[in-house]
């Protein structure tokens, strides 16, 4: 039945004129439920379910969608798609192309080990509960009057035709757990910690995270910074980053600049513009430490696929190679602008708005030391395992990122615990200044933010424990 809706979407299109049409059903299936300061909340459950046609017209671009999959809704949609593209073609200097017209044909799922949905949520509630008890308990010295815990579930299904010829059926499940959690202390203040885990599975995926001992150690974690850290005094230093750390500056300062619809100035009115432009490929912009991929076909990433919402194959992508830019991230209308092609990165939150040049997976690879080697490298620095905020310019040329868990390093030895060290420091400082990667690749997940009305994306964002040499590390103001 939807095939037929889809198909029908397309010869519609073309009828009406369009040069180029595809159509995308897309349905969204979520759960969610929330556990706040030890009250659970209303489960929320949502469906969300319809048809988007994406046409060329004129040399223009149109795009409508219906939540109603009636022939005479989807019939009114690609009209009213192609109606568009040509009201906008007498106002386009540029026509507009598609690079990649290969036909593709696939049809994949994600297969959940233990499906979710077979998890009742009075049994979720159980376990949200235990959370919060858990976090609780294990305050000593300070207290947590801030605490918020939420599993959520989401299954994905798409059908995606185009006028080529393509058709891409894809199934893909996504679990999460969000983490907030604020400690006080009446002589030290409060600090707050935030995080997410994810993956493209169902209820195993929450069985491997072992929730109860992780957020016990975070909260532990938490309070031991908040009471015992001492404030940094402000100098040059080496830093070694963990992961998450890694993780956060990989997507910030290198995925998104690498946005090719960021590079040609189309987003700076929403999700902001880049410091990377079109003739940069090849351009030094770090050290040779200075590597950063990514890649949207990672088995169990809360990031995966295998096809992009244009029908495009998705690639591993080396956006910074040794320092050096190797490729931006592209869809098939910046693809045809640089002469390269889209490597699959358009993406769409939902079926009712258009596929964005989006990132999946962005992360360091691993290097060649142990975490050990990169400590013992350090005469006088911090280690800054994960972070409490960050901040970046809408160019993402200038940064901040305050660490949470810290520690001062001594003479290659890791010592008192360092309350909200701050790094703040250009991009290329940055980068130029990264010497040593570590063995230890992890990844976290996230929830990205872009274009209007807002698309949220789930990603992942990784690398190793990262060592930077002679970085201005301060101390934040409010300790």
């Amino acid at each position: 039945m939807y095939e037929e809706i889809a198909e029908l979407a397309i010869n519609k299109a073309v009828s009406f004129g369009a040069s180029w049409a595809e159509a995308r059903i897309q349905s969204d299936d979520s759960f969610s439920i929330s556990i706040k300061n030890g009250s659970i909340e209303q489960p929320e459950i949502e469906k969300i379910r319809g048809i988007s046609i994406r046409v060329i017209a004129g040399g223009a671009l149109g795009f409508a969608s219906t939540n109603a999959l009636e022939r005479n809704r989807v019939i009114e949609a690609a009209e009213m798609a192609v109606k568009g593209a040509r009201a906008a073609s007498s106002l386009t200097k540029e026509k507009i192309e598609f690079a990649n017209g290969k036909e593709e044909k696939a049809d994949f799922s994600v297969r959940e080990k233990r499906p979710f949905e077979n998890v009742s949520p009075k049994s979720i509630a159980s376990l949200l509960k235990e959370l919060d008890l858990r976090v609780v308990q294990s305050a000593k010295n300070a207290k947590f009057p801030s605490r918020m815990f939420t599993l959520s579930y989401q299954k994905t299904r798409k059908l995606y035709l185009n006028s080529e010829g393509s058709q891409i059926r894809c199934c893909v499940p996504r679990a999460s757990f969000h983490f907030l959690c604020g400690a006080y202390h009446p002589l030290k203040g409060t600090i707050e910690r935030s995080f997410q885990l994810g993956a493209s599975d169902g209820w195993k995926a929450v069985e491997r995270w072992k929730l109860l001992e992780k957020v016990e150690r975070e909260a532990k974690s938490l309070e031991k910074n908040l009471v015992k850290g001492k404030r940094n005094q402000t100098a040059s230093m080496d830093l070694v980053v963990g992961p998450e750390v890694a993780g956060i500056i990989a997507h910030e300062s290198i995925g998104h600049p690498a946005e090719a619809d960021r590079i040609l100035g189309r987003e700076v009115a929403q999700a902001g513009g880049s410091y990377m432009k079109p003739d940069w490929i090849g351009k030094r912009i770090g050290s040779e430490s200075s590597t950063v991929v990514d890649d949207p076909i990672l088995p169990g990433s809360y990031g995966f696929y295998l096809f992009d919402d244009e029908g495009v194959k998705a690639r591993k992508r080396v956006i910074v190679s040794e320092g050096k830019i190797n490729e931006f991230l592209q869809n098939r209308e910046t693809g045809k602008n640089f002469r390269t092609g889209s490597n699959g990165a358009a993406r769409a939150s939902l079926y009712s708005v258009e596929p964005l040049v989006r990132m999946a997976n962005t992360y360091f690879p691993a290097g060649n030391w142990s975490f050990e080697e990169l400590i013992e490298g350090v005469a006088h620095g911090i280690y800054m395992k994960n972070f409490m905020e960050w901040n970046i310019d809408d160019k993402r040329i200038n940064q901040r990122y305050v660490g949470l868990e810290a520690y001062q390093i001594e003479k290659g030895e890791i010592q008192d615990p360092i309350k909200l060290p701050v790094l703040e420091i250009s991009t290329f400082e940055l980068h130029k200044r990264l010497d040593a990667r570590g063995k230890d690749l992890e990844f976290h997940a996230a929830t990205c933010g872009k274009g209007d009305p807002l698309q949220a994306i789930p990603v992942f964002m990784g690398g190793p424990s990262l060592r930077f040499s002679g970085v201005r590390v301060g101390g934040d103001r409010k300790c």
